[in-house]
């Protein structure tokens, strides 16, 4: 009887045994997505000053032949663009851009 009594004080005390708590689990919180700040311009560009060049200088020679151009006395860096020629895309506000047609006349002078 003295182990039938051990017996049911051992089993009664295992049902009172605390159980340890349950394991804590970390969540990672959510990640802030900041959005990017509002696009005003495309990135690159230059903004493009009015007549920085002087180009007005030269509209007089517009309806005349490229080959005038050499005799106009430029003292500053121009370019002459072939009627659907390839222009670089590089912009200059200070150099003089002429824009010749199909007959290789002056059709343009602008800054570029």
């Amino acid at each position: 009887m003295k182990r039938l009594t051990a017996l049911a004080l051992s089993a009664l005390l295992a049902g009172c045994v605390v159980a340890p708590p349950p394991p804590t689990v970390v969540v990672d919180p959510v990640p802030v997505v900041v959005p990017p700040p509002p696009v005003t311009g495309v990135a690159g560009l230059q903004s493009r000053e009015p007549d920085g060049c002087k180009a007005t200088t030269y509209r007089s020679s517009i309806g005349q032949p490229g080959s005038v151009i050499p005799t106009l006395g430029i003292t500053r860096q121009y370019r002459v663009v072939e009627y659907r020629g390839i222009e670089p895309q590089e912009y200059d506000p200070l150099r003089i851009v002429f824009r010749l047609d199909a007959a290789g006349n002056i059709q343009a002078v602008d800054c570029g």
